[in-house]
């Protein structure tokens, strides 16, 4: 009785399969299973943005302050622009969380310069100025994010490294010193990320710069040709905006 039961259903499909042929319907082609998004990957991207800061100089040893049109102090707000590039790892444990490995380098022009009156000077040479620029920024950090879906808040921290360059010199030009350095501290920040297809994403970042207090030696190349160490302490903010290429995830 049961192998008759379903003899004849079998033949019933049969039977409603050809006549769907005749009629030309296709059969239902079968489903697509999109695999969920996640944030479990490598990458690599580019970045640009814009930073600003403070260099602050002071005279350690009284030998720029004693030369004539020289000074003790000196103050200058920097700015300009920063480009580079970034690779990174990322790992996401739970549905929403996620930490991370990133490496990050860019180069560019944050400087300013400031002019003062001197407090010892000689007439016509009674100003002094301090220019102060950063080449690059360097930094290797962990990060942590909070993700839904392609969407991701993050903060960051680790090791920093900046390259600058100095000059001093007064009205007259009788001195001109120079120094470069480069220097390591340390960096944090935040952004948020949006992955707008499963390979690419677009990032917006803000980060802070602390580096310190440090002696640099400064070179005269004039007619003096004497070295006067100086401290200068530093900080350098930045907001960059970057886009990355993620490898298919693991």
């Amino acid at each position: 009785m049961k192998a008759t039961i379903l003899g004849g259903a079998a033949a019933s499909l049969l039977t409603i399969s050809a006549f769907a042929a005749d009629l030309g319907i296709s059969p239902a082609p079968p489903q697509v299973v999109v695999p969920p998004f996640t944030w479990t990957t490598c990458y690599a991207g580019l970045h640009a943005g814009g930073g600003w800061g403070q260099k602050d100089l002071t005279d350690s040893v009284g030998i720029l302050s004693s030369i004539p049109g020289g000074f003790s102090s000196a103050n200058v707000d920097v700015n300009g622009y920063m480009l580079g590039g970034q690779v990174g790892c990322d790992y996401q444990f739970t549905p929403n969380w996620v930490v991370g490995i990133e490496g990050v380098l860019s180069g560019g022009n944050i400087g300013g310069t400031t002019s003062f009156p001197t407090t010892f000077a000689v007439p016509g040479d009674d100003t002094a100025s301090f220019k102060s620029t950063s080449d690059f920024l360097a930094s290797v950090t962990g990060r942590i994010g909070y993700a839904w879906d392609r969407w991701m808040l993050y903060g960051k921290g680790g090791v920093a490294m900046v390259g600058d360059r100095y000059h001093a010199s007064d009205a007259l030009q009788t001195y001109a010193f120079d120094g470069t350095e480069d220097r390591l501290g340390w960096t944090a920040g935040a952004g948020i990320e949006w992955a707008f297809t499963p390979l690419w994403s677009v990032k917006l970042e803000y980060d802070y710069y602390w580096f310190g207090q440090r002696s640099v030696l400064f070179d005269d190349s004039t007619i003096l040709m004497i070295n006067a160490p100086v401290n200068i302490t530093q900080n350098i903010q930045v907001v960059t905006l970057g886009v990355n290429f993620h490898a298919p995830p693991w």
